[in-house]
């Protein structure tokens, strides 16, 4: 049986700690950025023989599953075409200041996933691996059975899709929770309580807003159980679009 790829549109750092998680899983990754594929020789060197950099549209057409893991503002350039039939799992926040504001989403019309979604017709949208940091993601994997393995949420509108994305955080060693539809993906996403803080655990008192930022990009993280997550998600209230971006 081939072996899995995964595409990656985002090489940033989510996609590369999402490639960092496949390669050790045993999964192939065909890597992409906005600027040219030679850009990311030094983290496909680091990752190994089980990656390649190449174009968007190369790292779509390869993937049996594509991760979209870049700023909502560069949404519009996902090929759509390549896309077509294919689950893509979308990690996009929306941040005002770095991505214009969207009129449809400051007023509630949309989901950031949904926009992805009306970009992308022909394909199988899932919101996934947008409600904690790079560093925490990393960390906090674990593998199958392991007593202290966290819940992520997802949510999409495909069954069959959803599933896809279920068995990928499976394998990159995370347990699941179906949060709802696209229209629901704004329980996992900033101004809620599902969103950062629950997978940071309680900060030292005293920082300022410049030691909080620190310490929140080196913290290892506390597992989230697939309880938790459900709670959180159940009680969230939707608070303004968007987030300040730091």
């Amino acid at each position: 049986m081939p072996t899995p790829t995964l595409g990656l549109i985002g090489s940033g750092m989510i996609g590369g700690t999402l490639a960092r998680l496949a390669v050790t899983a045993g999964l192939d990754v065909v890597l992409a950025n906005s600027r040219d594929p030679h850009t990311l020789a030094g983290l496909v060197t680091e990752l190994g023989g089980r990656a390649r950099a190449d174009t968007p549209a190369a790292a779509a057409e390869a993937g049996d599953l594509v991760v979209a893991a870049i700023p909502l503002k560069a949404y519009g350039r996902l090929p759509a075409d390549v896309l077509a039939g294919k689950t893509v799992i979308d990690t996009t926040n929306y941040y005002p200041e770095r991505d214009g504001h969207i009129g449809a989403l400051d007023g509630d019309e949309l989901t950031s996933s949904e926009l992805v979604q009306r970009h992308l017709p022909g394909a199988h949208v899932v919101k996934a691996f947008n409600n904690l940091g790079f560093h925490q993601l990393f960390t906090l994997a674990r593998p199958v059975g392991t007593s202290d393995r966290t819940a992520l949420p997802i949510a999409g509108d495909d069954a069959n899709a959803k599933q896809q994305a279920t068995e990928l955080l499976d394998v990159l060693g995370y347990d699941t929770v179906d949060i709802g539809t696209l229209a629901d993906s704004w329980r996992s996403g900033p101004n809620t309580a599902l969103y950062g803080f629950p997978y940071l655990g309680r900060p030292p008192t005293g920082l300022d807003a410049d030691e909080l930022q620190h310490w929140a990009a080196q913290s290892p993280g506390v597992p989230v159980s697939a309880r938790r997550v459900k709670e959180l998600a159940e009680a969230a209230v939707r608070g303004p679009a968007g987030a300040s971006y730091s």
